[in-house]
Order: structure tokens, then C-alpha cells, then sequence
């Protein structure tokens, strides 16, 4: 399969409050679409430099919007990049793009795909919709008639930097002590802070930490103070690129119930989940009844003693780890960014 330099259209957002999860995995998307031979443009209005940067270093076009959907000066601007490729494919990823954006892409002459999480619109007017979560088949989807699902942790859009690691086999220690911390993007309400003092109080010798936080955290320096006098051997690291090694490093991730979710699991990483997000809520249940998580729920009800208790006993229980990692693993393939394309071209 070739796509002899067609155009992609990324129309994804980023920001404080909607996090980065939406713009990672149209990353994911861009570089399986590049990888076969397309050319890909990103319509935004992300203000992170370091984000935008990591586009520009993959080889993507960006363009910056002054202003944000429904503003109609949005789709003004929007509309006139698209039509520098008439039927090309656009991706929308973002719950504010609402059924008369699709209408307008449409009959501008694009194909559209809709990444979803939730099925929350009344309407989908697109050509595919995609949903990579695991609960997805039990969404109720209205669409228009020739509308193509793609539906399931089949299709889960994992970066190019995980997709090396498609063989990989975890080694399960006895006693896990090494953990990865990671809130997503962004973590406006600084639940990694919490998470930090709950990890002080576990039982187990020798731990090591690492937090990694994102490009949109507003909370970095406060968490670089914490961590430099902490006790525990803990490092802080930000805007990390190399996500599979820190993830293949560790024993057992904490971490919110977005797009991280899947990159543990396919790596067999066993994670405890804390909920920072209404769209997180089906990820986390699901995969919690799956075998392939410990789901806490949601955050403002999750104390410091809650994690520690739940660490400290995973930390010691290697057969829940050993089936959790098994059970992720199964669960994503990382294959998905290959049948999407493929469904595309």
C-alpha cells in the first residue's frame, strides 16, 4: 500500500483544559498516514511550542488558527486550507466539533473521519468514525447510512516510537519497585502531587519514581521543588519522547485514564488508574472488569492512603501483575494506526 504524497487534514486541538490526549493520537495517525507515503497538515490552535515543535520535527505541515471552533471566523480560515486539496481526507478529533462542522466538510467535497470517544453527538456525518476504546461496541452510534465504524482496541493509534516494540515480552519481578507516574498532558488539578505523597507511605524498600508530566502542565516547577527534596528516589522528567522505554523501565504505572491507558497496556505495563475526566470513566471500567487495570475512580475521591494501599499491595502480588500485563497486551496489538490507514486509502 502506497498513498504516492495525498493530503491529510489533523483538525485537533490542545490546550490546559482538553489536555494534548487528542493532538497525540492524530500524531499517531499522521505517522502511520506518512509511513505509507501521505503528506499530512495540522490545523490548530495549540500554542505549545514544545507540541508544535515535535510536529515540525516529524515532518508535518501546521497551520495556526486565531481562533477557535464555533467562532465562523474558524471555519473562514479553516476552509480555505482544506480547499488547497479538494477531496482530500480530514480527521476531526475534539468533542466541541459538533454535527454542522462535519455538514461543512462534507459539502466541501472532503471524506471525513471522526475520532470519538463517547458517542455524545446526536448525529455523525462522516465517513468513518473511529473509536479505539474498549467499550466502544456498546456505544449507540447514529450516522449516516453508508457511515463505517471502526471500533475496538483494534484500532488504537499508538506513535511511531512504540511500534519497535510489537515483540517485546516484560520480564515480572518478584517484587516490583520501580513506577511510572503519569497524569497526561497537562493534570490542571495536580493529582501527580498527590500521587508523589501517597508513594512516600509505600511499604516496599528501594523504590524508584519516575513522574513524567506534559508540555501543558501548569504545575511543573511547584512539582520540581517537591520532587528535589523528596526522600525517595524519585526523578522528574517533562515532555518525554521516549515513552516505551520509560514504560518497558517500570514495574507499575499510576496514571489517568486516557490515551496512556492503551500504551501500558500494550506493553504489558499493569497501571492503577485515577479518573480525571468524564470521557475517562467508560476506559477505566471497562478495562478494570478486563483484567488489565486497577481502576481507583474518580480523583476527588480517591485519597493519598487509597494509592498507597493499592501500590503497596501490587508491588507485592506478582501473579496480578503477571495477569494484568498478559491481559493488556492481548487487548492491544499495536497494530491499529496500519488498519485505519488502510481503511483510508
Amino acid at each position: 500500500m502506497t498513498l504516492g504524497g495525498k493530503q491529510l487534514f489533523l483538525r485537533v486541538d490542545a490546550n490546559t483544559q482538553m489536555g494534548t490526549g487528542h493532538l497525540m493520537r492524530c500524531l499517531a495517525l499522521a505517522q502511520g498516514w506518512q509511513e505509507q507515503g501521505g503528506q499530512a497538515t495540522f490545523v490548530t490552535t495549540c500554542d505549545s511550542e514544545v507540541l508544535l515543535h515535535r510536529l515540525w520535527e516529524e515532518g508535518f505541515q501546521i497551520i495556526i488558527l486565531e481562533e477557535e471552533y464555533p467562532d465562523p471566523r474558524e471555519w473562514e480560515t479553516t476552509k480555505q486550507v482544506f480547499a488547497t486539496h479538494p477531496e482530500s481526507w480530514v480527521v476531526l478529533d475534539g468533542y466541541h466539533f459538533d454535527p454542522a462542522y462535519h455538514r461543512k466538510i462534507k459539502k466541501a467535497g472532503h471524506r471525513l473521519l471522526v475520532i470519538d470517544d463517547m458517542a455524545h453527538l446526536d448525529h455523525y456525518v462522516a465517513d468513518l468514525v473511529l473509536n479505539q476504546n474498549i467499550h466502544a461496541a456498546q456505544l449507540n452510534y447514529v450516522c449516516e447510512p453508508d457511515t463505517r465504524l471502526l471500533l475496538g482496541t483494534e484500532y488504537v493509534l499508538l506513535r511511531r516510537e512504540f511500534w519497535s516494540w510489537r515483540k517485546w515480552k516484560r520480564d515480572i519481578p518478584e517484587v516490583g519497585r520501580k513506577v511510572l507516574v503519569t497524569l497526561g498532558g497537562s493534570d490542571p488539578d495536580n493529582q501527580t502531587l498527590k500521587i508523589i505523597h501517597a508513594i512516600k507511605g509505600v511499604g516496599v524498600d528501594d523504590i524508584e519514581v519516575l513522574v513524567v508530566v506534559g508540555a501543558s502542565n501548569p504545575h511543573y516547577d511547584k512539582l520540581q521543588i517537591v520532587t528535589s527534596y523528596s526522600k525517595c528516589k524519585i526523578r522528574l522528567v517533562q515532555n518525554a519522547t521516549n515513552m516505551p522505554e520509560l514504560m518497558g523501565w517500570a514495574d507499575v504505572a499510576l496514571a489517568a485514564g486516557g490515551s496512556t491507558c492503551w500504551e501500558a497496556a500494550f506493553l504489558g505495563l499493569p497501571s492503577i488508574l485515577l479518573t480525571i475526566a468524564d470521557n475517562q470513566c467508560g476506559i477505566a471500567k471497562e478495562l478494570n472488569e478486563a483484567g488489565v487495570v486497577i481502576n481507583l475512580g474518580w480523583y476527588e475521591d480517591v485519597l493519598i492512603k487509597h494509592i498507597t494501599k493499592a501500590l503497596s499491595h501490587l508491588f507485592i502480588d506478582i501473579e496480578q501483575r503477571r495477569r494484568m500485563s498478559y491481559n493488556g497486551q492481548y487487548l492491544v496489538d499495536g497494530n491499529g494506526c496500519e488498519r485505519v490507514v488502510s481503511t483510508m486509502s
